[in-house]
């Protein structure tokens, strides 16, 4: 068995204005700099093989952690948003509707226009952590939010139909299990506020 720990980068300008980044390459805000600086890596990370995706903020986010990572995986770049990149998720609704809300309720085959459904994220994703070995010292990758709600769904079997239960906490990694090639996550997951 292998641990697993997933981290999602710190805030950027534009998740403040929550607009849709996707595979944008969208730097730290100063205030995700700082929230990324009161973080710790969680004890038990800190011997994982670190991984980040091709954006930079994730490797700022790794910087920041003082973790130098392994290698840069494309598998664990956000999802594709096509020509909803750089749009609000609440204008997008009141713009397309019912078009909206129908697309939205196909779960993990929503697919923004000329974008990848979580599905495609999700199997990107699965290949990568097939690809590793079921022992040795755990690994960490710093990602993204679309990427971590496919390890969910590849974890639980969720559908991204309904609500999965699991908190993404901004300052906190998410802990899964792989074992014979298959992830399952482990609660609760770790916090990486310092405790004083």
């Amino acid at each position: 068995m292998r641990e697993l720990y997933l981290i999602r980068h710190g805030y950027t300008a534009w998740n403040l204005e929550r607009r849709i980044q996707g595979q944008t390459d969208v730097p730290l805000s100063p205030e995700g700099v700082a929230q990324v600086r009161r973080w710790q890596l969680p004890n038990e990370a800190r011997r994982a093989a670190w991984y980040v995706s091709p954006l930079s903020r994730t490797r700022e986010t790794a910087r920041l952690l003082g973790i130098t990572p392994v290698a840069t995986v494309d598998a664990l770049i956000e999802m594709d948003w096509g020509e909803w990149t750089g749009r609000r998720i609440a204008d997008l609704r009141a713009e397309l509707g019912e078009t909206m809300a129908a697309n939205e309720r196909r779960g993990l085959d929503f697919r923004p226009s000329g974008g990848e459904s979580p599905r495609e994220v999700a199997r990107r994703l699965g290949n990568w952590l097939t690809s590793l070995p079921d022992t040795g010292p755990p690994v960490g990758a710093i990602t993204h939010k679309g990427v971590i709600r496919a390890a969910i769904s590849l974890a639980t079997g969720w559908d991204m139909t309904a609500d999965h239960g699991t908190k993404l906490d901004r300052d906190g990694a998410l802990r899964f299990n792989l074992q014979d090639r298959r992830l399952s996550i482990v609660y609760p997951g770790v916090s990486m506020i310092p405790t004083e």
